[in-house]
C-alpha cells in the first residue's frame, strides 16, 4: 500500500558491535577527558582494524561525545590610550579581585575608582557579585557623585551582560572595554588592586565576609584621606582634589557604606606576619 518492500521494512541488522562497544567503554572509563580522535588513535595503535566511520557511529550511539567549549565571541575592541580627565567623576575604572577566607571559601571584590584623582569610590565584597549587584553599586555612586561620561573595564561576563548595556544606554555612559588579555589598558585600577591586595587581602586572615568589609572600610578611609599618593605630589586623593578645586578640606567623614548591617566586630583579625611567630 505504501510502496515499500517487505524486505526493507522487516530488515534487521546483523552487525555485532559488542566487541567495539566494550573497547570504547573501557577507554572512556580510563580516560574520560579524551575525545573521539584520541580514542580512535589509541585503538588503531593497539591493532584495531575497524574503520573510522564505524567507530564514530558506535561512539556517538554510546553518548561518549564531549561537549566542546566554545570561546564567547566579543565585538572588536579598539585600543584606547588612558587619558587622565581634567575634572572629577568624568571617567571611572572598575575591576574585580578574588581571595579566600581562612576556611578556604572564595569571595570577590568589586572595585571602583575615579581616574581624576585615583580616589576609591566603592569596594563591594561578597561571595557572588552578579551584574544586578554591579548596577546597584553604580546607581549608588551616580546618585552620590553624578553621572560619569565614561567607565573603563575589562570583558568579564558580569560587565558585558545585557543588563549592563541597558543601564549604560539609559544614563548615556560610554563603556570603554579594553582589548582581551591587555590589562595594561586598565592600568590605573590594576595599580590600585596591587595596593589593596598588599594592604588588606594579603595582610589578614578573615573568618567571615563581615571582617573583610570592615577592614576594607578602614582601608578606604585611610587611602582617600591620609595615604600619600606618588602621582598626586605626595598628597592623599581627597586632599589633592580639594586643592585643585579650591575647596577647604574638612575632617574626613565616612564615605563608604557596606551592603550588610550585621558586622561581626567580636572576631579579631589575625595578621599573617604575626602568625609566623607562633
Amino acid at each position: 500500500i505504501v510502496g515499500i518492500s517487505r524486505s526493507c521494512v522487516r530488515y534487521q541488522s546483523i552487525k555485532d558491535d559488542q566487541v567495539l562497544i566494550d573497547k570504547l567503554k573501557g577507554m572512556a572509563e580510563k580516560r574520560p577527558k579524551e575525545g573521539f580522535r584520541k580514542t580512535f588513535d589509541r585503538l588503531r595503535n593497539n591493532g584495531m582494524a575497524d574503520n573510522k566511520k564505524r567507530v564514530h557511529r558506535v561512539y556517538k550511539l554510546m553518548g561518549l561525545s564531549l561537549r566542546r567549549k566554545m570561546k564567547k565571541r566579543l565585538p572588536a575592541r579598539v585600543k584606547k590610550l588612558i587619558v587622565i580627565p581634567t575634572q572629577p567623576h568624568h571617567t571611572w575604572s572598575i575591576d574585580f579581585m578574588s581571595d579566600s577566607l581562612e576556611s578556604g571559601r572564595k569571595f570577590r571584590s568589586f572595585n571602583v575608582i575615579d581616574d581624576y584623582n585615583r580616589e576609591v569610590l566603592f569596594i563591594e565584597n561578597d561571595f557572588s557579585i552578579k551584574s544586578s549587584r554591579i548596577i546597584w553599586v553604580l546607581n549608588h555612586l551616580v546618585h552620590k557623585h553624578g553621572v560619569p561620561s565614561r567607565i573603563r573595564m575589562d570583558n568579564g561576563p558580569e560587565l558585558i551582560a545585557k543588563t549592563m548595556a541597558l543601564w549604560s544606554e539609559y544614563y548615556q555612559i560610554e563603556f570603554q572595554y579594553i582589548q582581551p588579555g591587555k590589562p595594561t589598558q586598565n592600568a590605573l585600577i590594576e595599580r590600585f588592586n596591587r595596593t589593596y591586595r598588599e594592604t588588606v587581602l594579603d595582610s589578614y586572615l578573615f573568618n567571615n565576609i563581615d571582617q573583610v568589609r570592615e577592614q576594607t572600610a578602614l582601608f578606604i578611609k585611610d587611602y582617600n584621606h591620609f595615604r600619600p599618593h606618588d602621582a598626586l605630589n605626595g598628597k592623599p586623593p581627597v586632599v589633592w582634589k580639594c586643592g585643585q578645586l579650591g575647596k577647604h578640606t574638612s575632617n574626613p567623614k565616612p564615605d563608604h557604606i557596606t551592603t550588610t548591617t550585621n558586622n561581626n566586630k567580636n572576631n579579631k583579625f589575625k595578621e599573617k606576619s604575626n602568625l609566623a611567630l607562633y
